[in-house]
């Protein structure tokens, strides 16, 4: 049987609740599949709609078709069942200790966003809104916590968020009142952690992606359905109830090609049953004949006292193929130097994974929920 995929222009703010009905009739299997997609942004809507085609036939057990926010230039449509997206729902609230109460405070078209909408949907109970349509202002915070119904309140966000709270007394304390944070998007700093945790806050790092219906490990460990595997490259698979059925239009993709698994772009092991990240293996650079993972110079270079964030990035090399280079947000009043991140990387890493290049500005570039977006980073300093 089949459907044709119809649009669901998601808006910002409180109108965010008018959707809430045709995600709950989608999760009862009594609504069309839909694609969700950001109400207003034309262009945004334009690139999805051309790319995963709303109006045409689509199989009727999909009930969301959601977006990548990979790093290719074409999205690709994650197909998810009402009955993954259920099994989702279902297992984070196993983990948590019960379903809740949700904060909103990313946007709703992204997986990340659109869980905590079904997540409250399977709670019964109305979303709390934070209107992130022109940034995310952690001044918000205190009041938005506070209309909050009990006994159990969640909410989800990426890092950058995290790290901005961090600087707001009022609404670190208001973060900590929650039950959990969920933590997903992008790799989360240990000084970040460390801060939040100080202050209370009770942070769950999730690992997961559109493919898996948002993150699908916590804190290492797979939810209730989810299996993981490490094949021989350290590449990262899974698989399990949360799986997606494929993508929208590509039946072919060599990441589903395995029945039953999705093969992630990660490389990771598994210590006493718990899942670590090492890094994305496409993002690897080859420096004079070795490699280095960006995201392990990262978690050194994050500890030093005056990076407030970094990404490290390889940048092309006549001598060396790429060289590293480190691309930071200093702390406040501080201005790190390439001698002294270097004398810092190799105090703990091969000299290899020091930066040879130092670039210092007031934000890093994001692409998707929060991911940093080093393939703009390459472009402006190559």
């Amino acid at each position: 049987m089949s459907a044709n995929l119809t649009v669901l222009e998601v808006p910002s703010g409180d109108r965010i609740h008018d959707v809430v009905p045709a995600l709950q009739r989608m999760l009862d299997g009594q609504g069309p599949p839909l694609l969700p997609v950001p109400a207003g942004d034309h262009r945004e809507i334009r690139r999805l709609t051309d790319a995963l085609h709303p109006g045409e036939p689509i199989d009727d057990t999909v009930g969301l078709v959601v977006a990548t926010s990979g790093t290719t230039g074409t999205p690709k449509g994650a197909q998810l069942t009402a009955t993954a997206l259920r099994a989702s729902g279902d297992a984070t609230h196993e983990r948590l200790g019960g379903t809740g109460s949700w904060l909103l405070a990313l946007p709703a078209h992204h997986i990340a966003g659109l869980q905590v909408l079904l997540r409250s949907s399977l709670s019964g109970t109305e979303p709390v809104i934070v209107d992130v349509s022109e940034g995310f202002d952690p001044a918000t915070l205190p009041a938005a916590v506070a209309a909050m119904r009990g006994p159990r309140r969640y909410s989800s966000m990426v890092p950058t968020q995290l790290v901005k709270t961090l600087d707001h007394p009022d609404a670190l304390a208001a973060l900590a009142e929650l039950d959990a944070i969920l933590l997903g998007g992008a790799a989360t700093p240990e000084p970040v952690l460390r801060r939040a945790r100080d202050a209370g806050v009770n942070v769950v790092r999730t690992y997961g992606m559109s493919e898996t219906c948002g993150g699908c490990i916590y804190d290492g460990v797979p939810l209730t359905g989810v299996d993981v595997r490490i094949d021989a490259d350290t590449r990262v698979w899974l698989g399990g109830s949360v799986l997606a059925s494929g993508y929208r239009g590509l039946p072919d993709h060599p990441a589903f090609a395995e029945p039953g698994r999705f093969r992630t772009d990660d490389a990771g092991l598994i210590e006493d049953g718990v899942l670590r990240i090492l890094g994305r293996l496409d993002e690897a650079i080859s420096t004079g004949g070795l490699t280095v993972v960006p995201q392990v110079v990262e978690a050194v270079l994050i500890e030093h006292p005056a990076v407030r964030e970094v990404a490290v990035i390889g940048l092309p090399d006549d001598r060396l193929g790429q060289r590293v280079a480190a691309v930071v947000v200093p702390e406040n009043g501080t201005y790190p130097t390439l001698d002294e991140l270097r004398e810092w990387t190799s105090s703990t890493l091969d000299a290899t994974a020091a930066p040879r290049e130092l670039h210092l500005l007031d934000s890093l570039p994001l692409r998707g929920p929060g991911k940093i977006d080093r393939r703009a980073l390459v472009t402006r300093f190559s």
